[in-house]
């Protein structure tokens, strides 16, 4: 989609748009043998790097060069103030006339537009407001931008726009910059807290003969050359667990995963999730270490542990809080044991409108009045533990009570944050698992389990006891930006085809 430009009147009156300007320029460019789009020429520091090295020692500036996207441009006549614009930040210039040679004054007068990608030389110097600026002897067009920028002080602010159009945001939006540099600072923070504890980051597949690793509906693919149907994965946990079995026994890997559901602002059909699994740990040993990760992150990142979001302010101080499903449901649901116990359950969930069938599994039926009760009013970092085994066909069983998984899950503002548990390492228990999965989708259940021959086999071939946790990038992120969509978190977000 190109944005329409704003019209502007030509020298005789005439209504033209600035692109259709623009391609004139071009056009008189190149039948003058001058090119729009020239080599490039190599530079000697970045705006930011110019100015920090001006302020070292501003009695004696040294000549410097440096590129970048020209953002604004205030025309005086013979003399000239401008910004641009590259990955450090933004420098003003300043152009004289007498400064430059005759030709390379009239290129940038005739020729050089805002949007345009520039070279520049010269020497800074400090104005009397007190920027810093560097004072051009040289300026050269490296790239013509044929459309007009947003408009500057309002940025980008059609929002599907800045979707479908990120690189203009990108330009225009100096928050929408400094997030994805968060966000970038937020995964190399957890890289490096991982590898500091000996993790190894793998790669596992993408396309899975078999969806799993998780309850999720798949997109699904055919490959031709095998006629085989695959599958975007769903969550590479089932790899991850055999690099374990055959010996990388502290392992992670930071990827995409696919879910074919709906979008809102907390779910991207692609999405971006750490996983990491360490043998020899339980699913407390985990909670641990997730709350060690997001301490080291959050430090890494931002100058407090209370993180404004939105209208609340989250204490990710550590130790979070942990609170049992039962005991979740009665202080935040403001439920009552005799409500939800087997003989009443069915009533509650019939009075409420809550979607599941009263042929599930009382354990799917507590998980269910909590995701309509609890989720959404957790507010404050809180761990919730005491899963229904039903509910975690890939957790091993509680060792005090085997209708519980050993399993928790991290919620933050009615967010689901991260998942871990002991992980199942009995092929007889999981072989049972899955073959409960199967009859699950027999009876409607879209994203139940398949079974996993292939992954069963593995197991047989042992499984050390080990935790896994999975953690979402992209949730992880919104919180650490204070950002309330995950669109505006993830660079290319999957948006609706256009009507042409």
């Amino acid at each position: 989609m190109i944005k329409k430009e704003n019209d502007v009147s030509n020298e005789v009156g005439q209504t033209v748009n600035e692109n259709e300007i623009r391609l004139v320029k071009i056009n008189k460019m190149n039948a003058e043998n001058k090119r729009p789009w020239p080599a490039y020429k190599p530079v000697s520091t970045t705006t930011h790097g110019s100015i920090e090295e001006f302020e070292k020692d501003p009695l004696a500036p040294k000549e410097v060069s440096v590129a970048g996207r020209m953002i604004r441009l205030r025309d005086h006549g013979k003399t000239f103030f401008g910004h641009i614009q590259d990955r450090s930040g933004q420098l003003q210039f300043y152009l004289k006339k007498d400064d430059l040679d005759p030709e390379s004054f009239n290129n940038f007068k005739n020729y050089i537009d805002i949007g345009d990608i520039v070279w520049l030389k010269g020497t800074l110097f400090t104005t009397k407001t007190g920027e810093i600026t560097l004072k051009v002897s040289q300026i050269d067009l490296l790239s013509k931008c044929l459309h007009s920028l947003p408009e500057k002080f309002h940025g980008l602010s059609d929002i599907e726009q800045r979707y479908r159009q990120r690189y203009l945001d990108l330009i225009s939006n100096p928050e929408s910059r400094e997030k994805f540099k968060k966000r970038s600072g937020i995964v190399q923070s957890i890289r490096t807290f991982l590898q500091n504890l000996d993790f190894m980051e793998v790669e596992t597949p993408m396309l899975h003969p078999i969806p799993g690793g998780a309850a999720a509906k798949p997109f699904v693919t055919h490959h031709n050359a095998y006629d085989m149907d695959l599958y975007l994965r769903i969550a590479p946990e089932l790899y991850l667990k055999r690099l374990v079995i055959g010996g990388f026994d502290r392992v992670f890997e930071i990827n995409r995963c696919f879910r074919n559901e709906g979008v809102s602002k907390r779910h991207n059909p692609e999405f971006t999730t750490l996983e990491f699994y360490m043998a020899h740990g339980d699913y407390k040993a985990g909670m641990d270490l997730t709350e060690q990760l997001i301490s080291y992150v959050i430090n890494k990142n931002l100058p407090s542990y209370k993180i404004s979001f939105q209208d609340q302010t989250l204490d990710f101080t550590p130790p979070f809080a942990k609170l049992t499903m039962e005991e979740s449901l009665i202080k935040i649901g403001g439920l009552t044991k005799d409500q939800t116990c087997p003989a009443n359950i069915d009533t509650l969930i019939k009075d409420n409108n809550i979607e599941i069938s009263l042929k599930a599994p009382y354990g799917s039926k507590i998980l269910a009045l909590f995701e309509h009760f609890v989720e959404g009013k957790i507010v404050q970092p809180t761990f919730i533990i005491g899963y229904p085994i039903e509910t975690s066909p890939l957790a091993k069983r509680d060792e005090q009570d085997p209708s519980f998984a050993a399993r928790f899950e991290l919620f933050a503002n009615g967010m689901e944050l991260a998942n871990g548990f002991t992980e199942l390492n009995d092929p007889f228990d999981q072989a049972e698992r899955f073959k409960m999965q199967v009859e699950a989708r027999q009876h409607g259940d879209q994203e139940a389990h398949h079974y996993d021959a292939e992954y069963i086999t593995a197991l047989e071939y042992g499984l050390p006891p080990a935790v896994g946790v999975g953690l979402g990038i992209d949730r992880l992120t919104m919180f650490l930006t204070n950002t309330s969509s995950i669109k505006d978190v993830i660079l290319f977000p999957t948006m609706k085809k256009i009507n042409e």
